[in-house]
């Protein structure tokens, strides 16, 4: 079976005046890591925080004193698997060997497709 997972990271980015700065850094410094490892094929976005108030999305990053706390979502397809939980082992354990000291969390793993894989390597 084949999944996409999806896991949420926290990213700390130091001296930075605001929040587009802070989701610029984050995912350009994440994106970096993993294309050192040659794993182009992670999805980084910056993720959304729903507001306490309204319940509307809003980017999922904080600044105080200069540095920065930003949400990202990273997304990796894995293939040829048991179950879902050893596709979160998996994608746990290829991007956390990637981005060591990031914080990881699975928030969402979705069924794909069989013939995605076939896709994918075209």
């Amino acid at each position: 079976m084949n999944y996409l997972v999806a896991m949420e990271a926290a990213w700390l980015v130091r001296d930075v005046e605001d929040i587009d700065d802070a989701i610029g850094v984050a995912v350009s410094e994440a994106g970096k890591r993993l294309n050192e490892e040659s794993m182009d094929y992670v999805e980084v976005e910056v993720g959304a925080t729903g507001c306490p108030a309204c319940g509307e999305p809003f980017d999922s990053a904080f600044v105080a004193a200069d540095t920065a706390l930003v949400g990202l979502v990273l997304e990796i397809d894995v293939f040829n698997v048991e179950s879902i939980e050893h596709a979160q082992r998996i994608a746990k354990s290829e991007v956390g060997g990637a981005l060591r000291d990031v914080p990881l969390k699975v928030i969402e793993v979705f069924e794909t497709e069989e013939g995605d894989d076939a896709e994918a390597e075209a």
